[in-house]
This record gives C-alpha cells, sequence and structure tokens, in this order.
C-alpha cells in the first residue's frame, strides 16, 4: 500500500495505511517487561476467558477440530508437516504458529497460505475493537501474543476450517493456545533447554509446562525424550487418563525414493510425530478406519505428498543473494537456519556442513525454487561441473542470540560440530537485531544508530576468539586473504571476527568482498535467533 492511503485511526495516525495502522495497534499490545519477568508465568490466564465471551469465541472453539502441539525444538517443523498432510487428504487447514519472520501474516495460515492483507485487516479490527469497547480497569486488553492466539481462533472459526493446528507459544500450561478444551489429539516435540528463565532450570520442570496442554483421555503423542522429562509426561499423562503413545522417527523408504520437504536428519523425527496426529485425528473425526497400527509398511499417497511438498522459512533454508548481478548470484549465498539452543545448534551445524558441500548453484532447479534445498544426492553428483569445484568456498557466520542465551553454550557447540565434518569458519560475523521489540509490522526494522549498545556482540566476539584460540592448530587456511582487508565498516576487528553495528552494514561488506573477489563463493550459515533469519531474509530477498 501507498504511503498516501489512509488509515481509519486517529489524527496521529492518518499518515499511516490501513495495514501500517493495525501494527501500531498491535504494537500497543507489546508489554516492556522482560521475558524473564516472573510475573509472566501464569499471568491472570483466566482472564483469557473473559476474552472469548466478548469475542463469541467459546462455541466455535468447542466445535474446531484443533490438533494442539508443544515442545521445545521442532514445534514449527511438526506443525508444518500435519498441515501439509491434512491439506493434501483434502481439508481445509488453519494453522497457527509463531514467531514470524517478516510478517505478521505468516502466524496464521489458511490452506497452506498465510492469510490475505484484506481478511486479516477485517478480522483484527473486529476483535481488537470488540475488545477495546469491554476492558476495563480489571479487565485490561490481552498481551500480544494472547491477542494474536484469540485473532487465530476468530480467523479459524469464521473461515470455518475443517482443522486448526495450533503450535504452543511458550510453555504449554498457561499458553493462551491452552485454552482449548477438548482438543483432537496432542502432541509434544523434543524437549530440551531453552526459556529456563520462565519455564525452569530442570528438564522436569519444563516437561511439567508442556504437558500442561494435556487434557482428559484425550490422546497424546510424543517423541522419545530423556529419562527425566519422560517420566513427568507419562506421570501427568496418567493423572488425565491421556493415552501417551511415542512415535519413533519416520523411515525413510516409505517415501518412495522422494525427500521431506524439511532438511535435516531431526526431520524425520518430527514427520512421524506429524503421521501419528494425522492419523489420529483423521480416526477421530471419523476419516479413518482403525489402519495405522496395522499398515506401517506403507504411506497413503497424500501422506507422503504433505510429507514431501512441505515448506517452513528460516528453517534449513538456503537463499542465494539476489541483490548481486544476476550471473554472479551464486556467488554469496545464505544458509538460514532459526536454531538457538545448544541441541539444535548441533542440528543446525550438520546440516550446513552437509549442505554447503551438496549445494551446487548451477543446477537450473535453484534458479527457479532458490529457497528449496530439497535434492537428491545423486543429481548434485551428476551435477558438479567444472565451474562450481573450481570456485573457493569460504564459509562464514553471521550470528546474534538474545542475552538470556548461553553463548558459552552455543558456539562451541556449533564450531565443533562443523569441525567434524571439516568445515571451518573463515569469519564470524556478530550483529545487533535490526527488530525493535516493541514493534511490529514495516516500522519494526529499525534504521542504522549510531548509538546501537554493541556490548552483547562484542561479548559474543571475545567467546568466539577463546574459541578459535584453543583450536589452533587443528584446522588450516582458517584467516583467508581474501577477508583480511577493508574492515573500517566494522566496529571490531579481531584475527578470527568482526563486529558490526547493523545488519545491512554486515550484509554490504560481504558483497563488497564478493564484487573484489571474484574466484571466491561466500556461503555465510546465518543463525542464533529467528529474529536475525528474518531479518536476513527481509534485506536479502527484496
Amino acid at each position: 500500500m501507498s504511503d498516501q492511503e489512509v488509515g481509519k485511526g486517529s489524527p496521529k495516525s492518518s499518515s499511516l495505511s490501513p495495514y501500517e495502522e493495525a501494527m501500531e495497534a498491535l504494537s500497543s499490545l507489546i508489554t516492556r517487561r522482560t521475558r524473564a519477568d516472573g510475573t509472566n508465568m501464569g499471568d491472570q490466564f483466566d482472564l483469557l476467558f473473559d476474552y472469548l465471551k466478548m469475542l463469541d469465541l467459546e462455541e466455535p472453539i468447542a466445535n474446531m477440530k484443533i490438533i494442539h502441539v508443544a515442545g521445545t525444538k521442532g514445534k514449527g517443523s511438526t506443525c508444518t508437516f500435519t498441515e501439509s498432510i491434512l491439506r493434501n487428504c483434502g481439508f481445509r487447514t488453519g494453522l497457527f504458529t509463531s514467531p514470524h519472520l517478516i510478517d505478521i501474516r505468516e502466524r496464521f495460515r489458511l490452506d497452506g497460505m498465510e492469510i490475505c492483507e484484506e481478511k486479516f485487516l477485517a478480522y483484527f479490527w473486529w476483535c481488537y475493537d470488540r475488545i477495546k469497547e469491554k476492558t476495563d480497569d480489571n479487565i485490561p486488553m490481552p498481551t500480544y501474543f494472547r491477542f494474536l492466539a484469540l485473532l487465530a481462533f476468530k480467523i479459524f472459526a469464521a473461515e470455518q476450517v475443517d482443522v486448526a493446528i495450533m503450535e504452543v507459544g511458550l510453555g504449554g500450561k498457561y499458553d493462551a493456545t491452552n485454552v482449548v478444551q477438548a482438543p483432537i489429539v496432542c502432541g509434544i516435540t523434543s524437549l530440551g533447554y531453552d526459556h529456563m528463565e520462565i519455564l525452569g532450570n530442570t528438564l522436569g520442570e519444563i516437561a511439567g509446562e508442556k504437558a500442561g496442554i494435556f487434557k482428559n483421555r484425550i490422546p497424546a503423542f510424543t517423541v522419545p525424550q530423556p529419562d527425566e522429562a519422560m517420566h513427568v509426561l507419562e506421570e501427568k499423562a496418567s493423572q488425565l487418563n491421556v493415552p501417551l503413545q511415542v512415535v519413533t522417527p519416520l523411515d525413510a523408504k516409505l517415501l518412495n525414493g522422494l525427500r521431506l520437504g524439511l532438511e535435516g536428519e531431526h526431520q524425520y523425527l518430527n514427520a512421524g510425530l506429524a503421521i501419528a496426529l494425522c492419523f489420529t485425528w483423521l480416526k477421530r473425526t471419523g476419516h479413518l478406519g482403525d489402519i495405522y497400527l496395522e499398515q506401517t509398511d506403507t504411506l497413503p499417497e497424500q501422506f507422503i505428498n504433505g510429507l514431501t511438498s512441505a515448506s517452513l522459512q528460516g528453517r534449513a533454508q538456503i537463499v542465494p543473494d539476489q541483490h548481486i548481478n544476476s550471473e554472479r548470484s551464486n556467488e554469496l549465498v545464505f544458509f538460514l537456519d532459526g536454531a538457538h539452543s545448544p541441541e539444535s545448534m548441533e542440528v543446525c551445524a550438520r546440516w550446513f556442513s552437509l549442505a554447503i558441500k551438496e549445494y551446487n548453484p548451477d543446477q537450473t532447479l535453484f534458479h527457479q525454487q532458490p529457497d528449496n534445498s530439497k535434492f537428491s544426492h545423486e543429481v548434485v553428483k551428476m551435477h558438479h561441473g567444472e565451474r562450481g569445484s573450481q570456485r573457493k568456498s569460504t564459509p562464514i557466520l553471521l550470528f546474534n542470540c538474545l542475552t538470556v542465551r548461553d553463548p558459552q553454550l552455543l558456539l562451541p557447540c556449533l564450531m565443533k560440530t562443523c569441525a567434524d565434518q571439516g568445515v571451518y569458519f573463515k569469519k564470524a560475523l556478530f550483529v545487533p537485531s535490526l527488530h525493535a521489540f516493541n514493534k511490529v509490522g514495516p516500522q519494526a526494522f529499525t534504521l542504522t544508530d549510531s548509538k546501537v549498545d554493541l556490548s552483547w556482540q562484542f561479548n559474543l566476539q571475545r567467546v568466539w576468539e577463546n574459541l578459535m584460540q584453543g583450536s589452533k592448530g587443528k584446522s588450516t587456511d582458517i584467516v583467508s586473504e581474501e577477508l583480511k582487508d577493508d574492515m573500517e565498516m566494522s566496529a571490531s576487528n579481531c584475527e578470527h571476527s568482526a563486529v558490526f553495528s547493523s545488519l545491512p552494514l554486515a550484509i554490504k561488506w560481504l558483497r563488497d568482498r564478493v564484487q573484489q573477489n571474484q574466484s571466491v563463493r561466500f556461503q555465510v550459515l546465518v543463525t542464533g535467533s529467528l529474529h536475525l533469519v528474518g531479518d536476513v531474509l527481509n534485506l536479502v530477498k527484496k
């Protein structure tokens, strides 16, 4: 929309487009407190039921055929597989996930597509105005994520979806999606240490929060878990008479020679969970006979189609820089993965190490589908031409993480796993977030600020340099000649790393390196934060 389009808001927002005006209203719901604030835990959870009454959503939610998924790792992937399978089975699907990478509408998908702007605005203002009108000092406006979850329920009810797949935002027990009283089936993905400042310091405590989505006698599935976590899940399930089953990873042979739509070995575990959720949903809604346990040697064609066509931005995603001249666009390639826990960082490192060896940009496949890393090993081997093999590969790390994460856990895990695969980063670049965390929409992407606080990035750099000093002698040619000069754009340049005051500056530095080193292919791993991944996508895909 153009800047001239005028919204219906107050005079001060009259210069905004209708969509920007909605983003301003949504931004007003973002609380200023940190995620680690203890009051986040179950903070007036019962208020959610007041909001449901205001929006007349109690009956629609009770009638909705919901799949509810919690977990530490793999929630988004499992939900994506689940949605894709049921859509390929012919059902109208609604999918609610978080976070978004570029646009808030990514969180609300209808039949696999993010909701259009026109529908989003209609549902947004219907919910916002109705709640605004009925709230007071005793019942304040809902916070940001709670409003988004309420909006998702409204959208899916109004759009009359056959199935609503709801991904928990944080935890489970007190998550806004947990107003669901009678889902069709629940799933718990892999559990690990994340958001410990809110969910607890042990796997048992974390598992207890996730198991909060269990409902009396409603079937639930999980994947193999550490003993401490599994014991808690089993105990909570027993208390609620929940039939809890543990699924195994999908056998790749069942895909008939095809590959999963989402890259990485860990996705076979998420796919196995998605299959169990879908079969159970089909069975409990009367769309399937009791065939799941009897036919483990084959998968229905619709399931195979759903699993192999699933796609999810920011997870094991490969994007050539689209700003460089088309004949040289493959000389700067971004490998994006929003890993932000030690376990997911290890998986990310294994994927990147394999992907940079497999990825051959000379294939026409990648000019048509630059976001898709699905290709067969055989095709790659056949198409490795001279031009690709003559170009020198230079792996670079582009990293940031939230201050609640521990870089002493994340960075060593990343470095060691890559080194075990023979991959050594020539340079690590550390940048602050482009996002203003109290804003959503286009205005969330802030411009470069000379006063930006880089103390966290300097800390990340110190951790990296110490790791590199400790690994001396274990790799060759760590410092590349093509990266030694032209570091005046950086705020702090060390032998193996640099801090930039903004992401656009780091991207510009990379593009300049490409222009000056035409025999080199720069392969940039972007990880540590989904916010960083979204920022990079926003810059390189324009």
